[in-house]
């Protein structure tokens, strides 16, 4: 029984624990090997030819990334503007506002993509700071009217006043410093009386 014996045929110590990474095992030693083998069968008739990398890279020749579109500031404004009143275009609008930019109409189009996903990200940010800033309100208020409680001094409740146990339970505050809040039931007994 224990821990399997490495193959350097020492058995480590519980306290050598962190030694152990550096141990080779039986089991990690056929793993080892068969996946070496296996590796260099799948590899072998297509050292020359087979690329690395995601199986779709290999089906077409890598495409010349296109460069990033720079727009003039005139243009970006004029797009602000319609995006700030219409969140999305129709093809004959997106048409329109693109020959009037100088632009081509997939590049509105990715513009109001790219603008969109912007806007529901920002507005997303907007309501969790709100809902965060409403959180501490509600708790500094919770907070206030707890204190307010604790240190406002019970009312007599009419109806508590003739029952002297029920009058006992009202004046009961165990979190009460001061015991001479507390009203004794025999006074109140007696007052009653």
């Amino acid at each position: 029984g224990g821990l399997p014996q490495p193959l350097s045929g020492a058995a480590p110590a519980v306290s050598n624990v962190g030694s152990l990474t550096g141990l080779t095992f039986p089991w990690m030693e056929s793993n080892r090997r068969y996946t070496k083998d296996r590796f260099t069968v799948a590899l072998s008739p297509f050292t020359v030819t087979r690329r690395i990398g995601h199986p779709y890279q290999n089906r077409t020749p890598p495409k010349k990334k296109k460069p990033r579109t720079s727009f003039t500031r005139l243009q970006i404004c004029e797009l602000e503007k319609r995006f700030h009143r219409q969140k999305y275009l129709a093809s004959a609008e997106r048409a329109a506002l693109a020959k009037a930019l100088k632009m081509t109409d997939a590049q509105v189009k990715t513009w109001f993509q790219n603008r969109r996903t912007k806007w529901r990200r920002q507005t997303a940010e907007e309501r969790e700071a709100e809902r965060q800033q409403a959180n501490r309100i509600l708790m500094q208020l919770q907070q206030e009217a707890f204190q307010k409680t604790i240190n406002q001094p019970i009312q007599a409740d009419p109806i508590c006043v003739h029952n002297s146990s029920l009058f006992a339970l009202q004046n009961l505050q165990p979190w009460s410093d001061d015991s001479t809040k507390i009203t004794s039931v025999t006074s109140v007994a007696s007052a009653c009386e």
